[in-house]
């Protein structure tokens, strides 16, 4: 048997015994993933189990963690990208699924900017519908020049890299020779497939799995249970029932459940919308205000993803620059966004502000009629001219319940973008799709938003609008009952353990609509130097979190989790949320989030046996 004949059966195996999780997970857990070995480690054990002819449930289930989040890829896309790589004999790590058709060609030029290497974009028919050329080279900065191509016999030699587009009907359709570096295969419906072929790929297996990482989805669960049923020749329906039905639902109650007005836009992820709101509004800048430059504003804790995603957006353009904005602890949201809006306004720059309330992971709210009285004051240039106005950019994952856009609530006359990421309470953890919204201010901005989001193919998939539009007329109540869950446990470990300290709401927040179900835990310490402390806390975390999964394994996870309909979990924001932020400015805490439904009882049983053990 040819060994491709050989993994197509062998896929044909592992799908008849895929584990429920491989397509209904969105996070995984932590204590079995390690993110160094991100996608190689799973596909190690894979190619054993491959080599053994060894497929049955248990043993996929026993497989480490592909990815800790599916947004990143899962265990279905690297059997995708594994099959494929068997088709063509090339190593695993160089076939990258996405579920956007445009982002693939993106990952390549922003690597190449960093090479400072050419770039020629060769394309078989049409390049995809989204692709906007002269937007990518003016907005985004990157360089490149395209090239019509009737085979990929016609592409010529090239100083730099060579990318070849075209759109296949086979999932396993791939058109590689020596003189493509790149092959992005673009499949209707499903995303497209990227083959790295270049001499020099270890520069790029990283920087393209990063741009998935950070600016777009993998190809989904769902989309690549399908390409592999294609794969191994099974008939699949490929109708795209009630898309429009779907999508007017979610567009509806994203409008009533933040009591806006314009349109919401909704995307594959948290950060595919993050991405397009950054973009969107640089070029709103580039129109509206030439030649000045932009300052991102955001807080060096916060999620760990906004965070690196904005560094990356700045590292591209000269024009823009981050700014650190201090929000936990002993600093004040409002005082930090005063004091660094003064500093740009005498630059004469655009401030664009990024932050998350309630903060992440301390909890807290700021005064937010103080917020908006900074955020609406007028202030002056070096020159004495009216300085640009900020736009507010709110992170509301937390409590998207909270009304601060529309007439008349708190930040409806500052030009504010709120977004949400769809993983936690607009799904509860059932997929990633994410979404954003805009006050009366914003229809310009949000126009814009919307072009780049289009642009990068980013838009949320059928099946993502479906579980929306099954699952957001609930988010309030689901928002409520794990907020009761929340208080009543934060109660009992103020209680129980009186000299821990605990980052939540207060009941005054609570009665005024922020209603998190996450809260932060800073567990007492002791030892002789700062250094046994921190070291001795640090043991104490993992202690924690290890008891609680051991003697509650149905309920309490060890991952990033908030928001889901069943459960509680657990992570320290340092090692997981935190994994790309500066080291000084992480957080060596509990993190824990609680669902509407799980044995509350039971948590509190193990925690007090936590309290006796120390």
């Amino acid at each position: 048997m040819t060994q491709k004949a050989r993994s197509i059966n062998f896929i044909k195996k592992v799908l008849d015994h895929q584990p429920a999780g491989w397509i209904d997970i969105t996070t995984h857990r932590l204590d079995i993933y390690n993110e160094k070995l991100a996608k190689t480690q799973f596909l190690e054990y894979f190619e054993n189990l491959y080599n053994d002819d060894v497929a049955d449930l248990a043993a996929l289930e026993n497989l480490p963690t592909a990815y800790d989040y599916i947004r990143l890829g899962h265990p279905l896309s690297c059997v995708l990208e594994w099959g494929i790589a068997k088709q063509y004999d090339i190593n695993a790590e160089n076939v990258i699924s996405f579920a956007s058709q445009t982002v693939p060609v993106l990952a390549v030029l922003r690597a190449n900017l960093f090479l400072n290497k050419r770039t020629q974009i060769n394309y078989l028919g049409e390049l995809p519908k989204s692709f906007k050329d002269e937007l990518v080279k003016e907005v985004y900065g990157y360089d490149f020049e395209l090239n019509k191509v009737s085979s990929i016999t016609d592409i010529k030699e090239f100083d730099g890299s060579t990318i070849f587009i075209a759109h296949k009907d086979q999932i396993d359709a791939v058109e590689l020779n020596s003189k493509v570096d790149f092959s992005i295969s673009l499949h209707d419906r499903l995303g497209s497939i990227l083959v790295i072929n270049s001499k020099d790929k270890n520069d790029y297996v990283a920087d393209i799995q990063h741009v998935r990482r950070r600016e777009t989805v993998a190809m989904t669960p769902a989309d690549s249970l399908t390409a592999l049923q294609e794969f191994i020749g099974e008939t699949v329906d490929s109708k795209d029932e009630n898309l429009d039905s779907n999508k007017e639902s979610v567009l509806a109650s994203i409008k009533e459940i933040t009591g806006t007005q314009i349109n919401p836009l909704v995307g594959s992820s948290g950060l595919s919308v993050q991405y397009a709101i950054m973009m969107g509004l640089i070029h709103d800048a580039q129109e509206n205000h030439q030649g000045k430059a932009i300052k991102f504003i955001v807080p060096p804790n916060c999620y760990g993803g906004t965070n690196d995603q904005a560094r990356r957006v700045a590292a591209c353009l000269d024009h823009i620059e981050i700014v650190d904005l201090p929000v936990d602890g002993d600093n004040d949201m409002v005082q930090s966004i005063d004091r660094v809006l003064e500093q740009i306004a005498q630059q004469d720059a655009i401030p664009y502000i990024i932050a998350e309330i309630p903060t992440n992971p301390r909890v807290e709210v700021p005064d937010l009629v103080k917020l908006k009285e900074v955020l609406s004051r007028e202030r002056k240039t070096v020159a004495g001219e009216t300085a640009i106005d900020p736009v507010f950019i709110l992170d509301q994952t937390f409590c998207p319940n909270v009304h601060f856009l529309g007439e008349n609530k708190m930040l409806s006359t500052v030009r504010t973008i709120a977004y949400a990421s769809g993983s936690k309470f607009p799904s509860g953890g059932r997929c990633t799709a994410g979404y954003c919204v805009g006050n009366n201010k914003t229809q310009r901005l949000m126009d814009k938003i919307a072009l780049h989001l289009e642009l990068c193919d980013n838009e949320a998939t059928q099946l993502q609008y479906e579980i929306l539009a099954e699952q957001l007329p609930s988010m309030n109540q689901r928002i409520a009952d794990a907020y009761t869950n929340t208080r009543e446990f934060v109660t009992f470990i103020e209680e129980t353990l009186p000299s821990a300290k605990i980052n939540f709401v207060s009941e005054q927040l609570a009665e005024e609509g922020f209603t998190p179900s996450v809260f932060s835990l800073d567990l007492p310490t002791k030892g002789n130097t700062e250094e046994e402390k921190e070291q001795y806390k640090r043991e104490l975390n993992l202690k924690l979190i290890n008891l609680m999964i051991k003697e509650i394994p149905d309920e309490s996870k060890f991952c990033v989790s908030y928001g889901q309909l069943k459960g509680c979990y657990w992570t320290i924001p340092a090692t997981s949320t935190q994994g790309t932020t500066k080291e000084g400015d992480k957080d060596y805490i509990v993190r824990a989030s609680l669902s509407p439904d799980l044995d509350l009882e039971k948590h509190k049983e193990v925690f007090r046996d936590f309290v006796k053990s120390i």
